[in-house]
């Protein structure tokens, strides 16, 4: 409230607390399953009950075990239970509706056999597929195509040997255009790879304040990098400057000596909350007490602004401001990799000592024709405005989604103008009734619960696109 004027348009999240009644229910819940769970390893134990899960020989009783005991225990027990709701293999493009081969368990879903029919139509609220461009037929189809019969599929080389193309080149100064980065440039790789970026920038004697809702690629990259991290509330800025004002004042632990960077560490649009970044106060702060910000908008890149520019746009700030953007192709452009954004210095220093600039394989030509067209398309550069109306029609679909089912009395988490939407269910026996109620009519849900959320928040995760149309949200 106190930063209200730093917004130049309303911030309404919502996280509603959990019920005492609906807590008290799950946990009594999860207390059953893991009681019939220890019965069920007893017997297992003693050769009632077949044993089918992995174990260790007994010549490897000795050796470090592969498995954590609570981790092997609950996928046994728990996760085993509702396995069918996730990993379905879909036969089509996974644009605003999928066709998902038909499979069934006859051991309690310890394995699956598929009958040979394929359920056609199922409308997707699973896939990132947010401006629709995940799509067989178009310009994207067409120009990829053409591409793949001029370059053929792969480079086969990382860009430092023999695999930097023109279209390479053209994709890094495009999204440098499409971002705004004025005297900035790109670096476009694979994103699976993007965590090692964090290597380069940071080492021991660097401090990292993270986010504790962070993705895991990011966490994983951090713990990589050597530095120091320390975990800061999810977007609580009095949290965020309580730690800078710390790191200021105490330095280094026993040295005292003044950290040698500061870097905060924020995403965009959270996957898993549906909540959105408060990016003008965390800038603010950074100014302040002169620290570095990395900001993850994988999610909401395409999916926020008026053009489709991100969070930075969405906020109507400089998107100098931020020190390094980094940002996936694999979600809004229907397309794979990524790219990391910032000042040249930086992107030069990265292209020389990150790994995956050294060693990584070049992105595909047809993939990096299919991000150039999309790119164009929202950008306008195509001659239409096909782009344009596909960012609106994607805000009007998230506004309206989540107004519908929060007048249906759902309780619903994040951001008004988040396209992700967490629907809370919160007891273990509604995450796989859930998935698999949806799916009888035609509709394919992500369903999550713990340890991806924690144990009392289990959800369902509807991600919406502007290829879904108002008849099929009414449906859902």
């Amino acid at each position: 409230v106190h930063n209200g004027g730093l917004y130049k348009r309303p911030f309404n999240e919502a996280f509603e607390e959990t019920p005492m009644l609906v807590a008290v229910l799950t946990y009594v819940g999860y207390g059953v399953l893991t009681l019939f769970g220890y019965l069920r390893d007893f017997m297992r134990q003693w050769k009632i009950e077949k044993c089918q899960n992995a174990t260790e020989r007994e010549e490897q009783k000795d050796f470090v075990p592969l498995y954590q005991d609570f981790e092997n225990f609950y996928n046994r027990n728990l996760y085993m239970r509702i396995r069918d709701s996730w990993n379905r293999p879909i036969c089509s493009v996974p644009g605003a509706k999928v066709d998902m081969m038909e499979r069934v368990s006859h051991d309690y879903n310890w394995t699956f056999t598929y009958t040979g029919r394929v359920i056609k139509d199922i409308i997707n609220m699973g896939s990132y597929n947010y401006l629709g461009f995940a799509q067989k037929v178009g310009a994207c189809q067409e120009a990829a195509a053409k591409v793949l019969s001029q370059y053929g599929a792969g480079v086969c080389s990382s860009r430092q040997e023999m695999g930097n193309l023109d279209k390479h080149e053209e994709l890094e100064k495009l999204v440098a255009r499409f971002l705004e980065l004025k005297g900035v440039t790109c670096l476009a790789v694979k994103h699976n790879l993007f965590n090692v970026f964090l290597f380069p920038l940071l080492i021991q004697g660097c401090l990292i304040l993270s986010d504790e809702l962070n993705h895991a690629s990011l966490v994983l990259g951090a713990r990589l990098s050597g530095a120091t991290i320390r975990i800061f509330k999810h977007n609580n800025m009095q949290s965020l400057e309580k730690l800078l004002k710390d790191a200021i004042v105490h330095g280094q632990p026993r040295t005292r000596r003044p950290w040698k960077k500061i870097l905060i560490l924020v995403e965009g649009i959270y996957s898993m909350e549906g909540s959105i970044v408060r990016l003008p106060e965390v800038i603010a702060l950074k100014k302040k007490y002169k620290s570095y910000l990395y900001l993850d908008e994988a999610h909401s890149i395409g999916a926020l602004g008026p053009s489709g520019r991100g969070v930075v746009e969405y906020f109507g700030l400089n998107p100098e401001d931020v020190d390094v953007m980094m940002g996936t192709f694999t979600k809004s452009f229907g397309a794979a990799g990524g790219y990391i954004g910032g000042k040249k210095e930086l992107i030069d220093y990265l292209r020389t000592y990150s790994h995956s600039a050294v060693y990584a394989t070049s992105m595909s030509p047809p993939v990096v024709e299919q991000i150039i067209t999309s790119v164009k398309c929202i950008m306008g550069e195509d001659g239409t405005t096909v782009g344009r109306a596909r960012v609106q029609q994607l805000a009007e679909n998230t506004r309206y989604f989540r107004r519908r089912l929060k007048e249906m009395g759902f309780i619903i988490y994040g951001n008004e103008d988040s396209p992700v939407v967490p629907l809370m269910l919160y007891m273990p026996a509604k995450i796989g009734a859930f998935g698999r109620e949806m799916l009888k009519r035609n509709i394919g849900v992500v369903v999550v619960g713990f340890p991806a959320t924690p144990i009392i928040e289990s959800r369902a995760r509807f991600c919406l696109s502007a290829a879904h149309t108002k008849e099929m949200l009414d449906t859902v």
